[in-house]
């Protein structure tokens, strides 16, 4: 006997109204970003595994802890992608795009961590990307974070949600802090945490991270980072601020918001809830004028950000949020002989953008109970007398009323009450 077959660990099927529920999601975003001017562009979910080890830094979780890596049949080390950026970013180089600049790019897809499987978050998820790529200009950032606020308003969970911000400052901002944690953080080096007495010399701001409660003790009181901005540092993080004031866009000023990846500089930011217990980050991003180079290629200036969308669809569940799709109009045909009438009614409606559901299988109160469980509202029937007059019978489910119309007058019908 073998086993029954069943998916990994972290690794969820999508079906019914969870998948409506994720394709509303991704809609919307289609829509918001469009207003922004972004384009669609999609990267491969494998990479080579240096496309990542490179630009997250190998003292961070996502490579030394949660990277899904492997060698493939040639013996090349490659990895399912963690997050978005990297990839686009690859593929900007890799594509010569540099003469297309500014890019405003939107994908969406799958990412994958090796981590514990937890409400909003598996092994694999999903995620929403907006990279606005070839500006340096604070208003850039700003933009960027409006079309994030607009696509959560859109979606109806934005009075859930709090925009926490920082500055990570210029390279030389972040040379003076990391000097200062270092500093601050050896005299409790004993004390720390094994991950976090590894990054204590390596990367220092990822302390400022850890999970660790003892961790979290010893970095309330470090030094801020803002004490170390360099005067065009905080001139940047100010005009910043100052757009979103203008945009009327609320925000949380948070001195110890760090970022998990290597390659964030100036703005970093965050989208945080109280309503998805302890796991309270629906997505985030940040600017990273660095990564480019980093990366083999030459100084180019970015932002981005995305949004878990399965921590998005938990939100719309609290909401108690009903899918805007339209309801599938069952046609039924009564006897043998009239399905293929049943039929070219379907390719009819079909054409003209309504959605049908064609049931000839089974006794008529059988079709019936099934139209009614999967939440249609119409009913079409025919018969022979209604293929005779070339009409339809149509029932009103929750009125229990039906009328005889033709295939004009019905599609006039419900395309009134759909619109």
């Amino acid at each position: 006997m073998t086993d029954k077959l069943h998916s990994l660990r972290g690794m969820k099927d999508l079906f019914g109204e969870d998948f409506k529920l994720h394709s509303y999601i991704i809609d919307t975003a289609r829509k918001i970003t469009s207003l922004y001017c972004y384009e669609g562009a999609s990267t491969p979910i494998l990479e080579y595994t240096k496309v990542f080890d490179r630009t997250l830094g190998d003292s961070s979780d996502v490579i030394s802890k949660e990277m899904y890596s492997f060698l493939d049949r040639s013996g090349e080390s490659v990895a399912l992608r963690p997050e978005f950026t990297a990839g686009i970013m690859r593929a900007f180089i890799s594509n010569g795009l540099h003469q297309k600049l500014p890019l405003k790019l939107f994908s969406y897809g799958p990412v994958f961590r090796y981590d514990r499987p937890q409400a909003g978050r598996q092994r694999q998820f999903h995620q929403i990307n907006c990279e606005y790529i070839g500006s340096g200009d604070p208003y850039s950032d700003a933009e960027n974070i409006r079309l994030a606020v607009h696509l959560l308003e859109e979606l109806n969970i934005l009075d859930d949600i709090t925009l926490e911000i920082n500055s990570l400052g210029c390279q030389n901002s972040r040379y003076l802090y990391q000097a200062a944690l270092i500093n601050y953080f050896s005299k409790y080096e004993n004390e720390l945490s094994n991950d976090s007495k590894e990054r204590l010399r390596k990367k220092p701001l990822r302390i400022l991270d850890s999970k660790d409660e003892n961790d979290k003790k010893i970095a309330a009181d470090a030094p801020f980072i803002a004490d170390y901005y360099t005067p065009e540092s905080k001139a940047y993080f100010d005009k910043v601020l100052g757009y979103l004031d203008t945009l009327n866009i609320r925000y949380k000023l948070n001195p110890r918001l760090a970022r998990g990846l290597d390659y964030y500089c100036h703005t970093a930011f965050e989208f945080t809830t109280d309503k998805l217990g302890t796991q309270n980050a629906v997505g985030g991003g940040g600017r990273y004028d660095y990564l480019c180079k980093l990366m083999g290629g030459t100084d180019v200036p970015a932002v981005g950000f995305g949004l878990g969308i399965e921590r998005l669809a938990l939100m719309l569940l609290l909401k108690k949020h009903q899918n805007k799709v339209l309801a599938p109009i069952y046609l039924i045909p009564i006897g043998e002989e009239c399905e293929n009438y049943i039929i070219i009614l379907a390719d009819f409606l079909r054409s003209h953008s309504i959605p049908v559901a064609v049931e000839l299988e089974g006794k008529v109160q059988k079709r019936m109970e099934k139209a009614l469980k999967d939440g249609a509202n119409h009913v079409i029937f025919a018969g022979t007398n209604e293929m005779q007059n070339n009409s339809f019978k149509l029932k009103f489910l929750d009125k229990k009323e039906e009328i005889t119309l033709s295939a004009q007058e019905l599609l006039d019908l419900i395309k009134g009450a759909h619109n």
